[in-house]
């Protein structure tokens, strides 16, 4: 894929049904609303004003500024008011001026950059007292342009916000999801940018949530699960990534917005990210639990947030689980699906004698998915296996088959997973709006997550605060691949250095507001 190469769509796309339901609104939304409609239309896809158990989101308006109440919100209570059985997502447009959004970028940057923000540097109307540290935790991860995108989400009540940027006419639009992706679509050519809305919305409904998992098998017994390296492997790795601060803290909605707990509709807090290795005492793949249903901190865990994947259900719809006794046994992490076809997809082998292991395990032993970029890499010892080239165009989310598939076709191009010579050691791919994904082989003498976090601590593989948005390419820099951005979505790439962190920033903002 070259920068100038036309976009192409996912071949999973698939016909979508769109129930409007009326907002506050303004003239700007009114047009923009409606040319999303007509394109959709237009490539087959139904908009309707009736709401039924077909519809696979809600599409409405509201205002900057003047908070929906969660009553009226279809996120919240949209299944309720309409009879449904199913639970359609929800996209909210928002109209923001040129002149507010660099203020507000202006605002959120100079409270991100001081030492000890308050409270009152990020007060805005809707928000809960303490949405003020969830808005500093996110915007340390992804800058300014993901405060924005918190800020509108907890005033309009929807996970899924379009951000309309203009006074009288659309100059771009942005496109928020819960997992912090922001992409930048150009608004210049009115039919363009509404073409461009309706795929990027089509794409998100055409794929399904894979974290159906399911039980098999007897419980593992106590004894076997005390035998097992991999529970103290997965409780030291998270104290160190802690240290490292690669995980974000987790969003607590309470924390963000004041609502009542709706169980049904939204979760009531998510943590960012999984990590997991393979046992071979377990015979099988440790990984992290959902922060959905309990609180968990990736930074510190317990073995109550242990879970153990033995693979896919043949259905594709979530990962097979075991139980351990005496532990509580949430859920796997949203990732297990792709944590588990990724092995799946590639080679076993029998690993060096050093390690003990009796007959033949997977090729990666521990994987590692964060909410976070890579800057540059050592192609020595570390390998980039890029997604499919719709991935960059057309961003698909976590917990969703579409990225389990993506992800799990990039593993299996890997050359230095598939070639036991092969000297590269960590591999690794770029979710665009999302993370990343790396994995580790088998080396004598490491420890579980010793390869990988080795590589990140000597710059082998820089980790960045922020993820590219679109299409991104590694460039040859002395003996380093270094991250480039191409296209709509115009950037910034800063490497690390002693004092700073490496950063991935928008600068394509009104009012020529450089978030670097």
């Amino acid at each position: 894929m070259l920068p100038g190469d036309p976009p192409t769509t996912h071949a999973f796309l698939r016909r979508v049904r769109i129930a409007a339901v009326e907002g506050p609104s303004t003239p700007l939304l009114d047009r923009v609303v409606a040319g999303v409609q007509r394109a959709l239309g237009e490539r087959g896809h139904e908009w309707t004003r009736s709401p039924d158990d077909r519809t696979d989101s809600f599409v409405t308006t509201a205002r900057l500024h003047e908070p929906v109440s969660w009553r009226h919100s279809p996120l919240f209570t949209g299944r309720k008011r309409y009879g449904l059985t199913s639970k359609p997502a929800t996209y909210t447009f928002v109209q923001v001026t040129e002149a507010v959004l660099a203020d507000v970028l202006r605002r959120f940057e100079a409270a991100l950059a001081k030492d000890e923000p308050s409270p009152a540097d990020f007060d805005f109307p809707g928000l809960s007292k303490n949405a003020w540290q969830v808005l500093l935790d996110q915007g340390r991860r992804g800058g300014p342009m993901m405060c924005v995108g918190r800020l509108l989400q907890a005033q309009s009540k929807s996970l899924r916000v379009v951000m309309v940027v203009g006074d009288t006419k659309a100059s771009a639009a942005y496109l928020f999801d819960l997992a912090g992706a922001y992409p930048r679509i150009d608004g210049t050519v009115p039919e363009q940018l509404f073409a461009e809305l309706a795929l990027r919305i089509a794409t998100h409904l055409s794929t399904r949530e894979v974290t159906h998992h399911a039980t098999e098998g007897t419980p593992i017994a106590r004894a076997v699960w005390q035998r097992s390296q991999a529970p103290a492997a997965m409780l030291r790795a998270s104290r160190e990534l802690g240290a490292r601060a690669f995980f974000t803290r987790m969003v607590r909605i309470a924390d963000l917005v004041d609502v009542p707990a709706i169980t049904d509709s939204v979760a009531q807090q998510y943590s960012e990210g999984c990590f997991g290795t393979w046992d071979p005492t377990l015979r099988a793949q440790l990984v992290t639990v959902t922060g959905s249903q309990h609180p968990v901190v990736k930074a510190s865990l317990q073995e109550d947030d242990l879970a153990v994947i033995t693979g896919v259900l043949s259905c594709g719809s979530g990962a097979r689980v075991r139980t351990v006794e005496g532990l509580r046994n949430d859920p796997p992490s949203s990732e297990a699906v792709e944590f588990a076809t990724i092995d799946q997809c590639l080679p076993t082998h029998r690993p060096h004698a050093s390690f003990g292991v009796e007959g033949e395990v997977p090729v990666v032993r521990s994987k590692l998915h964060g909410h976070r970029g890579v800057v540059a890499y050592d192609p020595r010892t570390v390998e980039y296996v890029p997604l499919d080239a719709p991935y960059f165009d057309y961003l698909v989310s976590c917990s969703t088959e579409a990225q389990a598939q993506g992800v799990t076709a990039a593993f299996a191009r890997s050359q230095a997973l598939r070639d036991p010579a092969d000297p590269r050691t960590v591999v690794f791919t770029v979710l665009p709006g999302h993370g990343l994904l790396m994995a580790e082989k088998w080396v004598p003498g490491a420890q579980p997550f010793d390869v990988l976090l080795a590589a990140m601590d000597s710059q082998r593989l820089e980790v960045s605060h922020g993820v590219p948005q679109g299409r991104m390419r590694y460039v040859a820099q002395g003996d380093r691949m270094v991250l480039h951005l191409d296209g709509a979505m115009e950037g910034a790439v800063r490497l690390g250095a002693a004092d700073r962190a490496a950063e991935v920033r928008d600068l394509r903002v009104p009012g020529g507001v450089e978030t670097v």
